[in-house]
Order: structure tokens, then sequence, then C-alpha cells
């Protein structure tokens, strides 16, 4: 297990690695020029050339990759911006603020974003998904299942904004979407984020459930549960058990990449209630050009990712002896 791991984790830094290059390569693209727009509008060539050597932008594009690589593990001295200690992604282009700092300043609403609606679309979708296996082909799995597609069907930026104008501004049942600090204010601060919670889950639930169901109908369809029913084990204890623990091996593959993907910022959802995440600042670092910023949640999105698929590499091992065994 730790030999197996290693490997994940030194393959994990080759492919970080990569997407840094490829976002640093794609990013020199773009036809606009950063140095010139953070310049001004009077703007000399004497004041340009100042302005790039600050930015760190002055130097061939493999040296500024290069150095860019070199502030994560030792820090940079940015001149007039000033030192960036390790671990440093640069100074924001528009800004002029550490991207790290930036980045863990948004960080904790995502995170709270996505462990929220992570709660409960697990325990709605889940909850859903075993009651349309152990009820197949009643009313029960008919309405689960009629809910999957149709919740499968919806897309953020609709049901969001639907939500909002019911919920929000015309019954008044749910505060508008904002961000407390928990330690702040525990109260606000699940209300704040209580509508964006739901609106996640409504999207996610229909695919937990219909994963859930499909997994569990097939599990309870095995020869080893029927080998376990027929030793005369209770109902209960064949379903979770067997069942239920054979099931768990791509629920928790999708949970793991959701959970990558909403910590790394749900751009969508973050989009649509206003609220300034890690999403949001990707947003804006496209909007604005901004190299440095853009790298940075962009190397923080893939790690959360990349991060989560080794998590669930590791978790299989106890769900399934089978894979501890290969």
């Amino acid at each position: 297990m730790f030999r197996f791991l290693v490997r994940r984790v030194i393959g994990a830094l080759v492919i970080l690695l990569i997407i840094s290059a490829v976002t640093f390569m794609l990013y020199y693209a773009l036809p606009r020029d950063p140095a010139r727009m953070a310049c001004g509008k009077v703007c000399t060539p004497e004041l340009l050339a100042q302005v790039r050597t600050n930015l760190g932008i002055a130097d061939p594009l493999p040296v500024q990759y290069w150095h860019w690589l070199e502030g994560i593990f030792l820090g940079r001295d940015y001149g007039g911006l000033g030192n960036c200690n390790a671990p440093c992604l640069g100074f924001s282009f528009t800004n002029r603020e550490p991207v790290l700092g930036t980045i863990l300043d948004r960080m904790p609403l995502t995170i709270s974003l996505a462990l929220g609606a992570a709660f409960f679309f697990l325990i709605i979708g889940v909850g859903t998904g075993m009651i349309a296996a152990v009820k197949q082909g009643k009313a029960a799995d008919k309405i689960a299942s009629s809910f999957s597609l149709i919740g499968s069907s919806l897309q953020i930026y609709f049901v969001g904004y639907i939500a909002m104008f019911f919920l929000v501004q015309q019954l008044g049942i749910l505060d508008q979407p904002s961000y407390t600090a928990f330690t702040d204010n525990p109260v606000k601060w699940a209300s704040g984020l209580l509508l964006p919670w739901l609106v996640l889950s409504i999207i996610f639930t229909a695919n937990y459930t219909r994963m859930t169901r499909s997994q569990l109908v097939e599990q309870l369809s095995e020869d080893y549960v029927r080998t376990a029913r027929a030793k005369g084990l209770s109902r209960r204890s064949v379903f979770f058990r067997f069942a239920w623990r054979g099931a768990m091996g791509p629920i928790v593959t999708i949970f793991g990449i959701d959970m990558g993907t909403l910590i790394g910022g749900a751009i969508i959802t973050e989009s649509v209630f206003s609220l300034q995440g890690i999403g949001r600042l990707a947003l804006t670092a496209v909007d604005a050009n901004d190299l440095p910023m853009l790298l940075g949640v962009t190397l923080v999105a893939s790690a959360a990712i990349v991060f989560f698929n080794i998590i669930v590499d590791a978790v299989y091992a106890f769900i399934d002896p089978r894979i501890r065994l290969a």
C-alpha cells in the first residue's frame, strides 16, 4: 500500500507539472499584453519596461516558467512588488497582491460550499437510491427513477436563478446567498449558503440516486448474495454486509471526483449566486488576463482533483479486499 501511494503521489506531481506548463504556454497564445494593460493610460517605454520587470515577464518564456517553479519551493524577489516567501505563486497582475494569499482568502467559502452540498446530496441521493433498489419495480422505485432522470437533466444556472427568484425574492423563505465565516456566526454561515447547497443537491442527488440504485440492484443479484441468503442470514445483514459494501466502489469514485471539482472551484455555482470563491476568482483572472492568478487557481484546482483521486484509490483497498490482494 505504501509503495502504491508513493507512486501515485509522484504521478500526481508530474501531472501538476504538466498542467502548469501547458497553462503557462497557452496563456502566451493570447493576443493581449499584461504589461501594457497594467501600465495604464499614460505609458512611456521606460515605464512599460519597469512594469515588465516588476511583473517578472521581461525574461524569455522558459526562463519565466523556471522562475515561477523556483518561487514555489524557494520563494522569489519581485523587486518593486516585494519579496514573496515560499510557497510563492507570484503576484497578481491586477491587484499586485500575492496569489497564494488571495486564494487562501477565497478557499473557506469554496470548502464550505463543497462540504455542505456533499452532506445533502450524499444523504438524499444515496438514501433514495437504497430505497429504490430495495423496492425494485414498485412505486418508490419508479418515483426515484423519475426524479433521477429529471434531476440529471437540470442545470445549475437554470435551477439557481429560478430558486433565487421564488425562494428569496418572492416568498422570502431563504436568505440571499452570502458567506459569513463559520467561526464568526455559524447560523448566518449556514443560512447564507443553504440555497446553493440545496440547488447543488438537486443536481448531484440525481446522479447518486441512479448510481446507487444500479449498483445495489446488480450486487443483490450476485451469487455470493444469494448464498448468504441461503445460509439464513437476515435480509438487513445481507444488504449491508455484502451488497452495500460491493456497491460502494463506484459511489466512492464519483464522490471523489465531485469533491475535487467542487473544492477546485465551482465556477458556474459561484457565478450564479455571486459568491466570491475559487471558481469566481478563476473567472476574474481569465477576464483580466491575470496569468499568475490563473496559474495559481489552476494548480490548486488540479491538486484538489488529484488529491481526492488518490484518497479514492486508498479507500478502495478498505472497501474491497480483492484490491488489496491485487
